[in-house]
């Protein structure tokens, strides 16, 4: 894998450009696109809200799935300068969802404007993001999944297999592991094959923004969009989540975090669900536009026909 993808010389040495870090930029760049896009078509909401929703919404994900990752694993963290150091991931999820939920509702309240609107806008973007950012998560080589069986496919085989980048215990996260909990040697050079679950994760993200898209044509309900994408991630992530191996990802009553969080997010998204398309329903389509009271009725049209004369 490439946790780093090339180098910038500087006058003091060569400066990395991390995987992780150009897959996190390149996802919300396209999420910036897409909104605006999208926003300009299909909703309401005034440019200028859009540009600053999304400046709220990317700031406040960012940031409370980067807490919520220190709060599952505080002995990696030693000082407040280690918050900063995204360069090998530590960001969650669930965290980024939750926390640009709060933070975009906050700002949209503030401006009076309607949260569903904004977030089904925000739900494509939820899918591409995870698709990309799942990429860097397999360049560096963390969030892998359990070993595979010997009888697995190779082509499987090889493409759950992570190296040791540098000498002694300075490996990608997957070799790291495996040398501390399943006893390969130090000296190997590649981790145990395990299951790519970045990559499995990546396709999902994709095809929830397929969905995402195909809802927006025939969308009965504000609100839809993003719920349903909720109720699918979660459902998918809760299942994954035996899968995957890493232990990062922190475990209460024998479940992980995220497994945690589906269990409360799922039936609260599939209640709200129901409810505004209940009120949808009672509510009816929206009624066709009448003519002004003050316009005079159209004369009617005289016929151009010209009579003959009799000869």
């Amino acid at each position: 894998m490439h946790p780093v993808l090339f180098e910038i010389p500087m006058p003091w040495g060569g400066q990395p450009v991390y995987s992780y870090g150009v897959m996190l930029g390149l996802s919300l760049l396209v999420a910036w696109y897409t909104i605006m896009w999208l926003g300009e078509k299909k909703e309401t909401l005034p440019a200028e809200v859009m540009r600053n929703a999304f400046i709220v919404t990317a700031i406040s994900a960012i940031v409370c799935s980067r807490l919520l990752y220190a709060a599952t694993n505080p002995h990696e963290f030693h000082s407040v300068g280690d918050l900063f150091n995204l360069q090998g991931g530590g960001l969650v999820a669930y965290g980024g969802f939750l926390g640009g939920l709060v933070g975009a509702w906050a700002f949209l309240y503030s401006k009076k404007q309607s949260l569903l609107a904004w977030a089904d806008l925000v739900a494509p973007t939820l899918g591409t993001g995870l698709g990309l950012v799942r990429v860097g998560c397999y360049l560096y080589g963390c969030d892998f999944g359990q070993p595979l069986d010997a009888s697995a496919p190779a082509w499987l085989r090889a493409w759950g297999t992570f190296p040791r980048w540098t000498t002694g215990m300075d490996g990608s996260p997957a070799w790291s592991r495996h040398v501390e909990a399943y006893g390969l040697s130090p000296l190997a050079n590649y981790s145990l094959p395990v299951h790519p679950t970045q990559l499995y994760e990546s396709v999902v993200g994709f095809a929830l923004a397929a969905v995402a898209f195909a809802l927006w044509r025939k969308r009965a309900f504000r609100g839809q969009v993003i719920l349903v994408v909720a109720v699918l991630y979660g459902v998918w992530r809760f299942l994954i989540e035996y899968v995957r191996d890493d232990p990062e990802r922190g475990f209460f009553f024998g479940f992980s975090t995220s497994q945690l969080i589906s269990i409360a997010l799922v039936p609260v998204c599939g209640f709200l669900y129901f409810e505004l398309r209940k009120r949808a329903a009672a509510e009816g389509p929206p009624p066709a536009p009448s003519a002004a009271p003050d316009a005079e009725p159209e004369a009617p049209r005289r016929s151009k026909r010209k009579k003959r004369k009799k000869a």
